[in-house]
């Protein structure tokens, strides 16, 4: 029995030995199974696409097998996995041309599912293909929805934007009107807005009514030339572009979702702009900034994208691997989501690639003027989305030209109130603007938003606008050329400016905010707060010279000038004395440079502004020191019967270092420091040598080190102990 035993335990064990091949066996003919169908189906799929491209004109369809069967491939392959950019140009030629007839090509329109992009040449021959076989007006209708679900997959729009005034002459046909106004939506540049286009979409609005797609359209006309559309567009329009049922959406969600790829959230943005259960509230549809996303899918990527030799942005993780791919990087599937990833914002500035900026502008612009052109609440979306734009632009040290657009038109609408923090931020980064349009499209609305508004608006604004003369004499400085002749301002943008046009430029502004600067503290009372936000922008402007490098100078007008000598807070006369000390400087350092230079490389500056200059360095010199307040070669020139009808005692010197009402407080202070056994305070003491020395080391030690610096750089301080009568009358 043990030896049976035996026996059978060998028997099986050599039986499960045998069993252990077997079962690889088995698995490897399954794996082969697996690949066999698979290359077959790879086959078929190539066979089909074959078919359609090579089928001849005229080729029956009833009871034609081969096409059912080629048909069937296609839409399987399309549904579960999604066409490549080859398969999708070969299909749309094959259905647009009409070779077999509309039964095909309605057939094949409904399976065009992209796996990842479609080819801008494909969709612009699909185009022309419209106007030249007879497709039934169903049919086009289909098309255009197609175009309009993949439009943000079509790798480039600019030929698209070329054949704009083909796509135009389809508005005419009542069927495909809403849809083609739509495309037209997507596709209008300012270029694009002509006298005639508008001329023809108001004879259409007399023919059809008041219909929103139409209306849509105006509105974006309007925004870009306003001179052009006159017509009253009310700032919320019904319903806009429907929400058009489209047999693309579900499946290339699926396929996306499937493919590993994020939704494409501007699928149903392109198709919807307000939905009616909740008409009430804003849809910020394009608020939300897409995540980084590779236009590859993920399970194929070691096979593609080696072969393609592409590296997605999104699997970049540091700046040394963004470096040592640079030339290999794959840009995202929404530009928007740029403005999310610093990592992709140095990428941008970086390799300055004008198909990515262009796209990024694109789908900026169309954010900004959607949700916030005819905006009148703000919302955390609306917040959050432009402090990440000020983010990026702060980043990049510069804007981008659609958000520039963009305020051009907003400043117009805009209340001053909505926003203001970020609006503001904005529009300090706004580029150099030549000084024929900077009035027109700056000066004009800013004039009125300070007019009309708060003390706090006023001063934002002047922040502002010193912020921008910062950034625009940095630029100045880093891009000038060395000859001096062109400066490229922005370098996301192809503008270019002359030097005398950048001069001319800057001089404007300084004018434009020493006119508002003048006017506001008249109608604001001299208002410290907002003298001091002034102040800041000439400590900018007095510089323009040493600093930045720009031979320009342009002096504070009078109503800038004397509110601030005359404060009553001492800070703002001290920031004045620094502000003249440091125009003393560049003046001198210009006259130098331009006795040293050769004539014709020289540059001038005028005599108005050295006489103005002297005369007010003239002027604060017999205020503060030499107690000539009211003399009759002055601006502040007052009849003598006038000043004795005061009955202010020596009113000559009210405005000295010692009765001016800024430094009053000082000098009563320094007198009871100086001379504490003293019940009467006499400040006119102080006058004496010694004591007078003293006190202007006291002011000096409290801070003042704008007044120091002109002290020792304007006045002339000759003094000696035994000539205090004849200094007391100097001073």
């Amino acid at each position: 029995m043990a030896e049976t035993l035996c026996l059978s335990d060998s028997d099986r064990s050599s039986s499960s030995d045998q069993s252990v091949p077997s079962r690889s066996n088995n698995r490897s003919l399954r794996i082969a199974e697996k690949e066999r169908k698979k290359n077959e189906a790879e086959d078929s799929f190539v066979l089909a696409l074959r078919y359609f491209s090579e089928v001849e004109a005229g080729t029956p369809v009833a009871g034609n097998d081969e096409l059912d069967r080629n048909l069937a491939v296609v839409e399987k392959v399309a549904f579960s996995k999604g066409l490549s950019p080859e398969a999708i140009s070969v299909l749309l030629e094959f259905a647009m041309s009409l070779r077999m007839g509309t039964s095909p090509c309605v057939r094949v329109l409904k399976c065009l599912i992209p796996a990842s992009v479609v080819a801008q040449q494909a969709v612009v021959r699909a185009v022309v293909w419209l106007n030249v076989s007879k497709i039934p007006i169903s049919t086009q209708v289909l098309f255009i929805k197609w175009v309009l679900t993949v439009f943000d997959l079509i790798d480039a729009k600019d030929q698209l934007r070329a054949i704009y005034g083909f796509i135009f002459s389809f508005i005419t046909e009542e069927n495909l009107c809403p849809y083609i106004c739509h495309l037209l939506y997507l596709l209008t540049r300012k270029e694009n807005v002509h006298l005639y286009r508008v001329r023809k979409l108001l004879e259409l609005q007399s023919k059809l009514g008041r219909q929103p797609f139409l209306m849509h359209l105006l509105s974006l006309y309007k925004v870009f030339c306003p001179e052009l559309v006159t017509l009253s567009i009310p700032s919320r329009i019904r319903s806009g572009f429907k929400n058009y049922i489209s047999p693309w959406k579900s499946a290339l969600a699926a396929v996306q979702k499937s493919n590993g790829q994020q939704v494409s959230s501007s699928i149903s943005a392109a198709f919807t702009i307000k939905e009616k259960s909740i008409s009430r509230k804003r849809k910020h549809c394009h608020l939300d900034l897409p995540a980084l996303s590779s236009v590859l899918n993920k399970e194929p990527q070691s096979e593609q994208t080696s072969r393609r030799k592409m590296v997605p942005l999104v699997h970049l993780s540091s700046f040394a691997q963004m470096l040592k791919d640079m030339h290999r990087i794959e840009l995202p599937a929404q530009m928007g989501s740029l403005l999310g990833s610093s990592l992709a914002l140095q990428y941008l500035d970086c390799v300055q690639e004008e198909s990515a900026l262009l796209r990024l502008n694109f789908w900026l612009g169309c954010a900004l003027h959607e949700e916030f052109l005819f905006c009148r609440q703000t919302s955390e979306e609306a917040l959050q989305f432009l402090n990440n734009l000020l983010s990026a632009q702060h980043f990049l040290q510069e804007g981008f030209s659609s958000s520039d657009a963009f305020l051009y038109k907003f400043l117009n609408v805009w209340d001053g109130s909505l926003l203001r923090p970020q609006i503001l931020g904005l529009l300090s980064n706004i580029p150099v603007i030549p000084s024929t349009q900077i009035g027109r499209l700056l000066f004009e609305p800013l004039t009125q938003l300070f007019f009309t508004s708060s003390m706090f608006f006023k001063c934002g604004l002047m922040e502002c606008l010193n912020n921008m003369l910062l950034k625009w004499l940095t630029w100045h400085s880093v891009y000038a050329l060395e000859d001096d002749l062109d400066i490229s301002l922005n370098s996301h943008t192809s503008i270019n400016i002359t030097l005398s046009g950048f001069k001319d430029s800057v001089m404007e502004l300084v004018h434009f905010v020493g006119r508002l600067a003048s006017l506001g503290l008249q109608l604001e009372g001299c208002n410290t707060l907002l003298l001091s936000f002034i102040l800041d922008f000439y400590e900018t402007v007095c510089d323009t010279f040493l600093k930045f490098g720009l031979p320009l100078v342009v002096m504070p007008p009078p109503g800038v000038f004397y509110p601030a000598l005359l404060a009553t807070d001492p800070v703002s006369v001290d920031r004045l004395a620094y502000i003249m000390h440091r125009y003393k400087l560049n003046l001198t350092s210009a006259k130098s440079q331009e006795k040293q230079t050769e004539p014709q490389q020289a540059f001038h500056i005028s005599r108005h502004t050295f006489r103005q200059f002297n005369h007010y360095l003239v002027f604060m010199v017999n205020c503060l020191w030499n107690c000539r307040m009211f003399h009759a070669n002055t601006d502040m020139h007052v009849r003598e019967e006038l000043l004795h009808k005061s009955n202010v005692p020596q009113y000559w010197t009210r405005f000295d270092f010692i009765h001016h009402p800024a430094f009053t407080g000082y000098a009563v202070d320094f007198h009871q420091k100086c001379w504490p056994g003293k019940k009467d305070v006499d400040v006119n003491s102080i006058k004496q040598s010694k004591p007078w020395s003293w006190y202007l080391e006291y002011l000096f030690n409290q801070g003042f080190d704008g007044l120091k610096d002109f002290v020792h750089s304007s006045i002339s301080r000759q003094v000696t102990a035994g000539d205090e009568l004849q200094d007391s009358q100097q001073r």
